[in-house]
């Protein structure tokens, strides 16, 4: 059976501290060190409970440590990465903490691009047979995860006018924030 964990908005205190040992517990286990700056930013993604971008994530760090530099923050990023305790955002080029990072891995992340929400699938047969039909185009798939753009129920309903009204052309930027419009940095 595919499983499914979506966090809601914010993640209560006691569950991110939880998290945190999770990852902190895995992390000794692998010989790896969580370091007080990564166990930071990695606390910053869990409280978010969606996705972040890195100037979002820099500026919540200097809150905390004003002296923080973005490579620190990229570095630590990219640990976090390679554990598999966070996951990083093509679709909306931002970061998300993984909310099961000791359980089953997530082979499918289901993103908002209205507001970087993130629901998290573990199916594995889905999967593999996605790679299978990836291989029959004589490539491979470098990734265990696969993005799918969507939009989440409430950015769905805040959109629901503009969807009646059939968005062929890309010009309804009616929503000020301009979330999800092209890829500028």
């Amino acid at each position: 059976m595919p499983t499914t964990s979506r966090p809601s908005k914010a993640t209560p205190a006691d569950r991110i501290n939880t998290q945190l040992d999770v990852a902190e517990n895995l992390c000794n286990q692998r010989g790896k060190r969580l370091t007080p700056i990564r166990r930071k930013v990695l606390e910053l993604l869990l409280r978010q409970g969606r996705s972040v971008k890195a100037y979002e994530l820099l500026e919540a760090m200097r809150a905390v440590h004003p002296g923080a530099a973005p490579p620190t923050v990229y570095r630590a990023l990219d640990f976090l990465l390679d554990e598999g305790l966070i996951h990083r955002l093509d679709a909306v080029n931002a970061w998300a903490a993984c909310h099961d990072a000791g359980g089953t891995p997530h082979d499918l992340l289901v993103v908002c691009t209205g507001c970087g929400a993130v629901a998290e699938i573990s199916d594995p047969a889905m999967s593999r047979q996605l790679a299978e039909r990836v291989a029959l185009t004589g490539y491979a798939l470098n990734s265990h995860e696969t993005e799918i753009r969507a939009l989440c129920p409430a950015c769905q309903a805040a959109q629901g006018v503009e969807k009646a009204s059939g968005v062929a052309g890309e010009h309804s930027h009616g929503h000020g924030s301009g979330h999800g419009h092209g890829h500028a940095h």
